[in-house]
């Protein structure tokens, strides 16, 4: 199935006369077209649409707003709002709670490439039918100018602060190179200044796991059967290195899954087989299960490419050099203590390349580089204390 929004709320287009008073509930899917937009790899997208939700209401002044950017596979909706289904960061945003909805406008918006809402590969081009194959490649940075656009039609002046962790990271660091006039603060979670030759490596196995599922057919597979086989592996993959050892023995340990057998001939001669699977296997069949159900394969490899080209520097010199720019930006840059994917020394060379003394705030979780969804209480106490102080 191909997710196109949040599963509980209906998506709303709305046009040149979209007002910002939503009133104070939000989380509802909405989408604005944003024209042509020029890429850094050459050519253009003729016409995007970006898909956001949005809580709260902006002032007149248009600088009291916040952005939010979700993680590689996350979505629009980080808080409830007037929907029926819980955000990715529940208990972040909304009347009262840390980034406060009664004070604050909110956004989230969804990333270029994406398959929730936002122009992406399933989206369907000039000629009638969906991108596919065509859809090109697209970067951190593409997609940040493409949320600037979208600012603009929401009449946002100023962002109060723009919040992101693991590939919503990413984007964050870019707004705040590419856009430092626009930004006053910026929260860099689990996330670096650049992907690593590891993180390259583990995203192409993903990447790769994809295109060789024999319903990929080169990307145009919208006609036919999905590769939910190439995609559920590559979020398997994926996720091993979203926990910490350290979680996955406690949890699962060389367990059996109730009711079945690991010493078993089936482990040989059958794929997957279900009678004879670890507990740790059950677990991330679970995971690929539910990401099938609701992400587009396209997408993933867009968005991961994109990430994995990942580099605020580029063209603009040393790192140093690079976030000079970014002088006038308070920054939050935390780290995740047992975060296997992005780890913490890489958010410590993020802050000492940063102009001024910037300190690393560490999110102490056994979890993994999940700790930043998992451990919303310490990440809304270090955003209240930074950046959202009563």
């Amino acid at each position: 199935m191909l997710a196109t929004g949040s599963a509980s709320v209906a998506a709303t287009a709305v046009g040149e006369e979209f007002s910002a008073a939503v009133g104070r509930g939000g989380g509802v899917l909405r989408s604005l077209e944003i024209g042509a937009l020029p890429l850094e790899a050459g050519g253009s997208l003729p016409s995007v649409t970006m898909a956001f939700e949005c809580w709260g209401t902006l002032n007149e002044a248009g600088d009291n707003a916040v952005l939010i950017q979700h993680a590689l596979t996350g979505s629009t909706h980080v808080s409830r709002g007037d929907s029926e289904e819980d955000g990715w960061w529940e208990g972040l945003v909304g009347p009262g709670d840390v980034i406060d909805t009664n004070k604050y406008f909110v956004v989230c918006a969804n990333m270029l490439g994406g398959c929730y809402g936002t122009t992406g590969p399933s989206s369907i081009a000039s000629d009638g039918k969906p991108y596919g194959s065509r859809f090109p490649f697209v970067t951190i940075r593409d997609s940040v100018h493409a949320e600037a656009r979208l600012a603009d039609k929401l009449g946002i002046k100023l962002w109060h602060a723009v919040v992101g962790g693991s590939m919503g990271g990413a984007r964050a660091l870019e707004w705040a190179a590419s856009y430092p006039e626009r930004v006053r603060r910026c929260a860099v979670v689990a996330a670096c200044a650049a992907s690593t030759a590891e993180q390259i490596a583990f995203a192409q196995t993903q990447t790769l796991a994809i295109r060789q599922d024999p319903n990929f057919a080169g990307g145009d597979y919208y006609d036919g059967a999905a590769p939910t086989s190439g995609l559920g592996l590559a979020r398997r993959i994926a996720h091993i290195n979203y926990r910490s050892e350290t979680e996955m023995e406690s949890r699962f340990g060389r367990q059996a899954q109730s009711g079945e057998d690991t010493i078993s001939h089936d482990r040989l001669a059958v794929l997957g087989a279900s009678g004879s699977r670890y507990q740790v296997e059950s677990y991330l069949d679970h995971q690929a299960r539910k990401l099938v159900g609701r992400f587009d394969a396209n997408s993933y490899i867009a968005i991961t490419e994109a990430l994995m080209s990942h580099d605020v520097s580029r063209g603009r010199g040393t790192l140093s050099q690079a976030l000079a720019a970014t002088a006038s930006v308070e920054f939050l840059v935390a780290a995740v203590s047992s975060d296997r994917l992005y780890f913490p020394a890489q958010s410590d060379a993020l802050a000492a390349a940063l102009p001024g003394d910037v300190a690393v705030h560490h999110i102490d979780s056994a979890i993994g580089h999940d700790g930043f969804l998992t451990e919303v209480a310490v990440v809304g106490e270090l955003l209240r204390e930074s950046f959202f102080t009563v």
